[in-house]
């Protein structure tokens, strides 16, 4: 039996979303599937902890800017577009599907010289670089939004499908209890989740940091604060049973979640963090309201503002950003939904129902198309 390829990676945003397609299709029709991602990083651990056999590749990252790395990462690209090409050759996969990210170029290019179809899926509202690229080598292209369709030259129109970005099933059949048992919830006060994504967010720690004694009042707090602001959560903690031993108990930090996101996300009243494509669809797919920081231009291209301005339109989010993200603004917004239970209520109807197509079924339905027979 022949196999099929998913690549992506760089961060769990690429790398999540696949797998939450490759559950369902290997569950549907058996066809084993292979991952190539970077062979630096966290790409490998996170894909084998899926139980999926994976691929390194060398990865050379795509800038928009000028920089010296440019000069070396064409190396590593070119590297990784020959390793790419070996292991099409070797194993003869039926396609290749993108989750996109700059380790994703290679494989699609490879794939492409060995006519062997390509099919891609963005994830947020205007396509990356990656996908940029890869579009040239597509048979097919998965948009999560209908107006991402725009920012695609006429020529591939006809190649679009909208299908939503997929999240695992897990979100969709989580258990609140069990998620409450993972954060030792006690008393009454409502879960907020705070989260930065799989890298953490400095600035969302940095507010947590300046307004506990404010959230460990109203809330429980759950807070990711990515592995390498593990000291961070620390010193939060500290500070409560230093100051406030009363509330320290109501503050439960996390380097990251894995396996318990699906129930952590079940439990939770309100989910504030960074709008990462993956962050909010998993927010949506668990029927959350979300307060949202997304990163700002500086830091990134805008997707992150253009998602959460679109989950904000939906009615499914409030979105902080600029000169907004103070503690007292914070606090401010968070005061008026608890006053507000209604508002949270409708704001939750309304995440619910941007994801109740369960995009990674779709998508991996869509997939099936592509397997012809032997």
């Amino acid at each position: 039996m022949s196999c099929v390829i998913f690549t992506g990676g760089g961060t769990g945003g690429h790398i999540f979303p696949g797998i939450a397609v490759a559950e369902v299709f290997k569950k549907e029709t058996g066809i084993p599937i292979i991952w190539i991602g970077s062979n630096n990083g966290t790409d490998r651990s996170y894909v084998c902890s899926a139980d999926i056999p994976f691929y390194g590749i060398p990865a050379g990252k795509l800038r928009r800017y000028f920089s010296l790395e440019n000069l070396i990462d064409v190396f590593k690209i070119i590297g990784g577009f020959f390793a790419s090409l070996i292991i099409l050759l070797r194993l003869k996969p039926r396609f290749v599907f993108s989750k996109g990210g700059f380790v994703s170029v290679p494989p699609c290019a490879a794939a492409r010289c060995l006519k062997i179809p390509v099919i891609t899926h963005e994830c947020d509202f205007s396509p990356g670089l990656a996908t940029k690229i890869n579009t040239r080598f597509a048979a097919h292209i998965f948009v999560s939004y209908t107006k991402t369709a725009s920012f695609f030259p006429n020529a591939v129109q006809r190649k679009i499908t909208v299908t939503g970005n997929p999240v695992r099933m897990r979100f969709y059949e989580a258990n609140a209890d069990a998620g409450k048992a993972f954060i030792q919830y006690t008393g009454d006060k409502p879960i907020l989740f705070i989260q930065g994504g799989s890298l953490g967010a400095l600035q969302i720690n940095v507010l947590v940091e300046q307004t506990i004694l404010f959230l460990a009042e109203s809330f429980f707090v759950v807070h990711q604060t990515g592995a390498q602001h593990r000291a961070q959560g620390e010193r939060i903690k500290k500070r409560l049973q230093e100051e406030r031993p009363d509330l320290s108990g109501r503050y439960k930090p996390f380097p990251f979640i894995v396996e318990q996101m699906p129930d952590v996300l079940a439990a939770a009243d309100l989910v504030m963090s960074r709008a990462g494509a993956n962050t909010i669809w998993e927010a949506a797919a668990a029927g959350k309201p979300m307060l949202l920081l997304p990163l700002e231009k500086g830091s990134s291209r805008g997707d992150q503002i253009e998602n959460a301005d679109f989950f904000t339109e939906q009615g499914a989010a409030i979105t902080l950003s600029g000169k907004d993200t103070t503690p007292d603004v914070l606090c401010s917004v968070l005061t008026r939904l608890l006053e507000n239970p209604h508002e949270l209520k409708a704001m939750a109807q309304a995440s619910a129902a941007l994801a109740d197509e369960k995009p990674a079924v779709k998508i991996a339905h869509l997939l099936q198309q592509w397997i012809t027979e032997e």
